[in-house]
Formats: structure tokens, C-alpha cells, sequence
């Protein structure tokens, strides 16, 4: 009995409560960032296998999730994407919580989708620098990622 309590207690605890808080801030983070590359998946109306699975592969090297969580990841984000009238309720959660270089990283990372089919489509292009202007990156520091993507694959793509 008194393990029962003392189990319940330790679940309302301030440190408990904290842990709590930073797996739900960082599981809506992560969904956020998912929701923004199938956001640039789809802009080109063309969301196709290699994009699909473009995305799956990221979101799997990133969080360490296996294939099973991506799908269910990748699931929510198309469901909220679906769901949403805007950019703001993803873009907000990672500008408020992302350093400068975590948000620098988002931009390769959606840079990378837009160069899965190897092209970047003109409105991939401009829904990447909304995104960044809804984050707060730089002009140059989205020239950069875009440039470090480019190199990373072979320089091949267009856009």
C-alpha cells in the first residue's frame, strides 16, 4: 500500500511533471517538423514514393525511430497537415523552441525533400523561405542550407 502511494506521488512530482512536459515538447516538436517536410512534399502537388520515402528516412536518421514509429510519425503529421488552416501552429512551435542551429538544420532537412525527386519546384522554393521567414532564419542561412544540400548530393539538382 504504501509503495502504491508513495509510486502515485512520485508521478505527480515537479520532476516527473518536468520530464512529462519535455516528452510532450519534444513529441510536438517532432510532429511540427514532420508536418513542415510534408508541407514541402506536397507543395508540388507530386507527393510521390521517393519523396514519401525520402521523409521516412529522415525522420527515422533524426529521432531514432524505427520504421513502424515513422509511418505512425509520418501518419499524424499528414493528418494535422490536413487539419491545419496555416504554417503558424508548426512554424510557432519551432521558433520558440529551436536554437538558431536546430533551425538551421530544419531548413536542410527541407531542403533534402525538396531535392528527393531531384528538382526543386518553384513553389517547394517559396514555401521553404516562408517557413524560414516564419522562423526567423536568416536570408543567407537558407541560401547556405540549400547550397549544403545541393553539394551533400552531388550538385545535380536544379531549383
Amino acid at each position: 500500500m504504501f509503495r502504491q502511494l508513495s509510486t502515485l506521488f512520485n508521478l505527480y512530482s515537479p520532476e516527473a511533471m518536468d520530464e512529462s512536459h519535455d516528452d510532450l515538447c519534444r513529441h510536438e516538436t517532432r510532429l511540427a517538423t514532420a508536418a513542415l517536410l510534408v508541407e514541402v512534399a506536397r507543395s508540388d502537388e507530386d507527393f510521390d514514393r521517393t519523396e514519401r520515402s525520402t521523409l521516412l528516412g529522415l525522420l527515422e536518421r533524426e529521432y531514432g525511430l524505427s520504421q513502424v514509429e515513422c509511418g505512425a510519425l509520418l501518419d499524424l503529421a499528414e493528418g494535422r497537415v490536413e487539419a491545419s488552416i496555416s504554417l503558424d501552429e508548426f512554424t510557432r512551435l519551432i521558433d520558440r523552441n529551436f536554437s538558431p542551429d536546430r533551425k538551421r538544420h530544419v531548413m536542410e532537412l527541407l531542403w533534402r525533400i525538396a531535392c528527393a525527386d531531384g528538382r526543386i519546384d518553384k513553389y517547394e522554393e517559396h514555401l521553404i523561405r516562408r517557413i524560414a521567414d516564419l522562423i526567423h532564419v536568416p536570408h543567407r542561412v537558407f541560401i547556405q542550407a540549400k547550397l549544403r544540400v545541393q553539394e551533400q548530393l552531388g550538385g545535380g539538382v536544379l531549383g
